[in-house]
């Protein structure tokens, strides 16, 4: 890695212990395949955890000028998924250079895994075959190829299917009944007998709710678990039509993804028709170390705080502690290894308790998925954010379930929890939430320092200014301020709002507490370049507000006897006499 920052890399037949593939790549491909800045070359080596990169063989001789040498670094799945891909975008290149190397890539590395049955197996398509096989962005070209567990790549018209002898059957067998769907029903014979598949009864007038329009709700769900899933049908079945039983839904696929796909499908149906997968069903804690599923009974109200808006709580416990959350009715459905299934539970046993008071967690000495920090008392309101929004927030982009809790001298601290515990530069994780709170903490303590270093600097001035305070603009900050809390607000309204904070701030009209709560709120509706340019704009607002203020008070002084709906009716013929706009006046008064 550091020889390619002086010159080209000479490789020789002694760095090839087993984790070696060279590759011949024309010379008019190049380009092509490395990318802009390496750019192609660097997302491969991501999607596939391998080193690549151009180099010389042997002595150190000048490259050919035909080809170039292309080395690829790591294990013998990731070094074949890379090499197709690189083949793929040479073949678009220069099509029919893959059939010159055909056989050679088809056998290479044959056997060389821990099963000893490592290969490659290949299918021709026809033109109309291929775009159907590819899918709309790949997509079921990704879906085969995580469902069976083989490297799928189409080159040109040609598919390859590498991996053991298991996974390159089973990718044959996917691809057959997917092509099989175009001429009729598909019925799998001997599914019961089969390790890779699930199949869910689904009641057939929920079978339109569950595939959605031309196939988007299956679609949706076989890209987020990785999972092949069709109606299975016998031939003779075809003219009879949907009556009022159940058709087989079957999925296939690895263990959690069929089991996630599964509980999806399950929950959808419970919601068109209630009582279907619920009714009689108990609570359950297995006792099996590996991958089972526990069953937990919500109330009413307990489920939709657990639920959350859209379903964000629910997502955020499931991310956070590994497992696999689904709500089928009332019931909710863990599913995940032992530890797994465990730490979902204690998350929702504290997110309940947290609705009647504070949550108690003696010691966390013990855990290995979580990590306690102590907020100073003057941030734990800036830290925690109006109703817990920033805490949400930065829950949302860790990946992370966080929360205020007393420990068993009944101290408060900020404890985070998460089965991921993040690195240095990772973006999710536990590393990733407590850079997040240190960076406000800093803020805020930065900010109260600030604050205090300039009262300190000019105590006359600071003593003048609160003299000179004027009650009617005290007033007015104290009516804005508090009109924040207001989640009726638009963002108009309280992007003016703020700007006249601001600015009356600079007159010593606002108190620190009302000044922090309209940054809070802002904070959370704005990104940082919205709330540069509403700070930009708090000069010209508060202008605004002067300039109309005394018309204002005129008009509301002549119609304070008049009804609210004649008040209504003369500020508005106000703004069209004056031309100004009555969103500007609306948000003034």
């Amino acid at each position: 890695v550091m020889a390619q920052r002086t010159g080209p890399v000479n490789i020789t037949a002694d760095y090839d212990d087993g984790d070696l593939t060279m590759l011949l790549i024309p010379q008019e491909a190049v380009g092509f395949v490395t990318g802009r800045a390496g750019n192609f070359l660097r997302t491969i080596e991501e999607e596939w955890c391998t080193l690549m990169f151009f180099c010389e063989v042997g002595s150190g001789d000048r490259r050919s000028k035909d080809y170039e040498k292309l080395a690829i670094f790591g294990g013998v799945r990731a070094r074949r998924g890379a090499e197709l891909k690189v083949l793929s975008a040479v073949e678009t290149k220069v099509p029919g250079y893959f059939d010159k190397l055909k056989k050679e890539v088809l056998d290479r590395d044959r056997g060389k895994d821990e099963s000893g049955t490592w290969g490659s197996d290949s299918m021709t398509f026809q033109d109309d075959e291929l775009s159907y096989a590819l899918g709309k962005q790949g997509g079921t070209r990704k879906k085969m190829e995580r469902s069976s567990g083989a490297v799928v790549q189409y080159i040109g018209h040609v598919a390859i299917f590498s991996g053991s002898r298991e996974v390159r059957k089973r990718a044959r067998e996917y691809m057959k009944w997917l092509f099989d769907q175009l001429e009729g029903p598909v019925y799998v014979d001997g599914w019961e007998d089969r390790d890779d598949c699930t199949v869910v009864d689904v009641p057939c007038d929920c079978i339109g709710y569950i595939t959605g329009a031309r196939r988007a709700t299956l679609g949706a769900l076989e890209e987020e678990w990785g999972t092949l899933m069709f109606f299975m049908n016998r031939t003779e079945d075809k003219g009879r039509g949907r009556g009022s039983g159940t058709e087989k839904l079957i999925i296939f696929g690895p263990t959690r993804g069929r089991r996630g796909a599964e509980l999806k499908v399950m929950s959808g149906v419970e919601t068109k028709t209630p009582g279907h997968f619920t009714k009689g069903v108990r609570e359950k804690t297995s006792s099996e170390k590996g991958f089972a599923t526990d069953r937990l009974i919500l109330k009413d109200d307990e489920l939709s705080y657990s639920l959350g808006k859209q379903g964000t709580t629910r997502k955020k416990l499931e991310g956070a502690a590994g497992a696999i959350l689904e709500y089928v009715g009332h019931v909710a459905f863990i599913a995940g290894t032992q530890k797994e299934r465990k730490r979902c539970r204690e998350f929702i046993n504290w997110l309940l308790q947290q609705r009647r008071g504070a949550v108690t967690i003696a010691d966390i000495s013990q855990r290995d998925d979580a990590t306690e920090m102590h907020v100073p008392e003057n941030c734990k309101g800036w830290v925690t954010g109006n109703r817990g929004s920033e805490l949400r927030r930065m829950e949302q982009e860790t990946g992370t379930y966080m929360f205020m809790a007393l420990d068993a001298r009944g101290d408060e601290r900020l404890i985070i929890f998460s089965h991921d515990p993040g690195s240095k530069s990772a973006s999710t994780g536990r590393m990733a939430a407590e850079r997040l709170v240190n960076e406000m903490v800093q803020e805020k303590l930065r900010d109260d320092g600030d604050r205090q270093g300039g009262r300190g600097r000019s105590d006359s001035r600071s003593r003048s200014r609160s003299r000179s305070r004027s009650a009617a603009r005290h007033l007015i900050a104290c009516s804005l301020a508090s009109s924040l809390r207001s989640s009726a607000l638009s963002s108009f309204h309280l992007s003016t709002i703020f700007c006249i904070l601001c600015s009356l701030d600079s007159t010593g009209s606002v108190s620190s507490v009302y000044l922090s709560s309209s940054r809070i709120a802002v904070r959370s509706r704005f990104s940082a370049l919205a709330r540069s340019i509403i700070a930009w704009k708090a000069f010209m607002f508060a202008s605004c507000l002067a300039l109309f203020s005394s018309r204002m008070r005129r008009r509301s002084a002549r119609s304070s006897s008049r009804p609210p709906r004649l008040k209504a009716s003369a500020a508005l013929r106000s703004s069209g006499k004056t031309g100004l706009s009555s969103k500007y006046l609306r948000s003034g008064q």
